[in-house]
């Protein structure tokens, strides 16, 4: 299963079961078998370790303790339209993984910005402190 030019899946990692599906469609639902539950084992694969590792963090909880991302499709009435939702989303998923986050430059407020911000709540202090005194008029 080819993800970029550069990186493919091999179709041996990727394990598919085919179940009911729940939910409403009459007694289509109960007869057929047109969900798939697609099972890729990410630590078997043969992905880059920085994308493997990228993937497992982006799976959240599809991911299992022994390193099989479960993804289940059921959205569609066709046992066919199921499977290719579900290598799509396994494709996508693994594409965002392949991204490199841009690191983050640490940066420190400039003088002027922290002493505006000193300025304004020395103000809205006085503007407080100002409310709460009683004020004699005699």
């Amino acid at each position: 299963m080819r993800i970029t030019a550069t990186l493919t899946l091999d179709e041996r990692d990727i394990e598919e079961r085919f179940m009911r599906a729940s939910g409403p469609g009459g007694q289509n639902v109960n007869k057929v078998s047109t969900a798939v539950e697609l099972r890729y084992n990410v630590r078997h694969g043969t992905l880059p370790v920085a994308v493997r590792d990228r993937l497992v963090v982006l799976a959240g909880r599809r991911m299992t303790d022994e390193g099989v991302l479960v993804i289940r499709a059921d959205r569609f009435r066709t046992q066919e339209r199921n499977r290719d939702d579900a290598r799509e989303r396994l494709a996508e998923l693994v594409l965002k993984a392949t991204h490199v986050p841009k690191k983050r430059i640490a940066t420190k407020p400039s003088k002027a910005s922290r002493t505006r911000r000193l300025e304004g709540k020395v103000k809205r202090g006085n503007v407080k402190r100002l409310r709460g005194s009683k004020t004699d008029f005699d």
